[in-house]
């Protein structure tokens, strides 16, 4: 943590909020306002602390090429371009000598706006500076992929500037920030780690009376539950209805828990006011079960962790008993007022992401098509019959530029197929796709019923005469397609270019990635483990006579 102000504060309630999301994090912080120096003249004992993360947390008055009151277009591009030169000269250190993820936070408005309205248009405006360099910052991250935007400017502007900083605490401790600021600003940095480190959630689970419509459908009838714009009332459910669709499009699944009978439940998205139908559920159930019970097959049915789910309910019973029923299930304090619905699982920061791919916008398509292979499947008595009816091409490659974002999402999200559940920030695959020493492979696969994306990963490192596994994943979208085999031929044939005689895997079991136990031993490797190793096994593979495993999927 380099700070332009005192940060022990913020560390102290990041500190907290990583251990109780089951981190444990150990903090190196530069002294009072030594960012710059720290990361420029000192950045070998950065290294030697070997971070996962860095972040520069700096506030508008550590600018320092803000421009003055007369200043002209030129000049301001100049003063931005001056400012922005320093970050530079930290990111590039940092990234040059320690090679890990950093975070750059943005820069919430000048407390004071000088020049009144004008300061915020006007070349010679505090706000306008501000304004020009966080729309600079924005792009420099573009084409730096360890580089990642902590937004405080919108942090900031919900707050109001008023409660955002507090000047007794920065004349007395030179801490900027009021007491609920520094929390506020602890817990979006927590948000962006556990994202990074695969703690993200995948599905929003809704309940429907009074949720996503007002009344009871059931007893109400479809013709007088409240959704539309007729009423204020009405008219938040719609709104809701239009954030829940948002959060899909953006690639976060829906689903359905309700207390219903099913036909019943299903007709109130018949509703022509709905904005949600039911093709935008990923999973669905309406009836007189336990609600925890249901969650649960939710989960089944999406092969996706309960700790993936958040749940919303307006019934405070049905929230405290799903909550002490699954833990792991994230189910906010929603209240009964569907206004505030929104800003309670925006404020929670459940849905964080550190990157956005293309797979993000189809991933409800994707769970869809999913859905129609299985009925697929139940049509055949041979499983080998079903995997060549479903018309499989696979593109499997060397890491391109145009897929590094993608590969670090994945790998930072997989929990099931994932051997040994290593994590990579941007930064560190960026490097990997160019060193000559790394085989890093991606898979992706199309069938008849879609496109699947990118959906496998393996990071193999050369070592002397042989090929060690850092990592293989796989999104359990497409388990049992036998894309694994496809992968391990790929593989094969890199590591035989390489010169490398053998593969090497490992295997470090968690309580999610028990489904890989066996993957190895499947895959023909022997175990090379002494007996001695609790927490992890080793396998190798002999190439000398390995010969092709892949039989369903066509090789593009």
């Amino acid at each position: 943590m380099l700070g332009g102000t005192t940060t022990n504060e913020v560390v102290d309630f990041l500190e907290l909020l990583l251990l109780s999301d089951g981190f444990l994090p150990t903090f190196y912080q530069s002294e009072y306002n030594r960012y710059y120096e720290d990361a420029t003249f000192d950045a070998e004992k950065i290294n030697d602390f070997k971070p996962d993360v860095a972040v520069i947390l700096t506030h508008v008055i550590n600018l320092m090429h803000a421009p003055a009151a007369g200043a002209s277009e030129e000049d301001l591009v100049r003063n931005v371009g001056a400012e922005i030169d320093r970050y530079r000269a930290i990111w590039d250190s940092l990234h040059n000598c320690v090679g890990c993820q950093i975070v750059q936070n943005n820069f919430e408005n000048p407390p004071l706006a000088l020049l009144g309205s004008l300061d915020a248009w006007s070349p010679g405006g505090q706000t306008r500076f501000v304004y020009d360099l966080n729309s600079a910052f924005a792009r420099e991250a573009a084409g730096r992929p360890y580089l990642l935007i902590h937004d405080i400017n919108s942090i900031a502007a919900r707050f109001g500037l008023d409660a955002w900083i507090d000047w007794d605490r920065w004349y007395s401790y030179k801490i900027l920030t009021t007491l609920e600021a520094s929390y506020a600003l602890a817990n979006s940095l927590a948000a962006m780690v556990g994202a990074m480190r695969g703690r993200v959630k995948k599905c929003l689970v809704l309940d429907l009376d009074n949720t996503l419509w007002g009344g009871v459908i059931g007893d109400d009838g479809l013709d007088h539950i409240q959704i539309g714009t007729e009423t204020a009332l009405s008219e938040a459910y719609s709104a809701f209805q239009s954030y829940c669709l948002k959060l899909r499009e953006r690639g976060i699944l829906l689903a359905v828990c309700s207390k219903n009978e099913d036909a019943t439940a299903r007709s109130g998205f018949d509703h022509p006011d709905s904005r949600l139908k039911i093709e935008h559920f990923s999973a669905f159930k309406a009836n007189w079960d336990v609600k925890s019970d249901n969650i649960r097959e939710i989960a089944k049915e999406l092969n996706i962790g309960l700790d993936s789910l958040v749940f919303v309910d307006d019934n405070p019973a049905e929230r405290a008993i799903v909550q002490a029923q699954l833990p792991m299930v994230a189910v906010p304090d929603v209240g009964a007022d569907v206004v505030q619905y929104p800003a309670i699982l925006s404020a929670g920061r459940y849905f964080e992401t550190v990157s956005f791919s293309k797979e993000d916008l189809t991933r409800a398509e994707a769970y869809a098509a999913n859905k129609a292979r299985n009925e697929v499947q139940a049509q055949f008595n041979n499983f080998g019959q079903y995997l060549d009816s479903l018309d499989m091409t696979a593109e499997i490659a060397l890491f391109k530029p145009i897929f590094l974002d993608r590969i670090t999402q994945l790998i930072n999200k997989t929990n099931q197929f994932n051997l040994t559940t290593r994590r990579y920030t941007a930064g560190e695959i960026d490097q990997i796709a160019v060193d000559a020493a790394y085989v890093p492979l991606y898979g992706r696969l199309i069938d008849r019923f879609g496109d699947n994306g990118l959906i496998s990963v393996i990071i193999g490192r050369i070592e002397d005469d042989a090929l060690w596994i850092d990592l293989w994943i796989m999104s359990c979208r497409v388990l049992k397609r036998e894309m694994e085999f496809a992968m391990l031929d790929a593989l094969v044939d890199h590591a035989r270019r390489k010169g490398a005689r053998k593969l090497v895997g490992f295997y470090a079991p968690t309580d999610k990635n028990m489904m890989v136990a066996d993957h190895y031993a499947n895959m023909g490797f022997r175990s090379k483990s002494d007996g001695t190793e609790s927490d992890q096994s080793t396998w190798s593979l002999d190439l000398a006579d390995y010969t092709n495993k892949n039989v369903h999927i066509r090789i593009s």
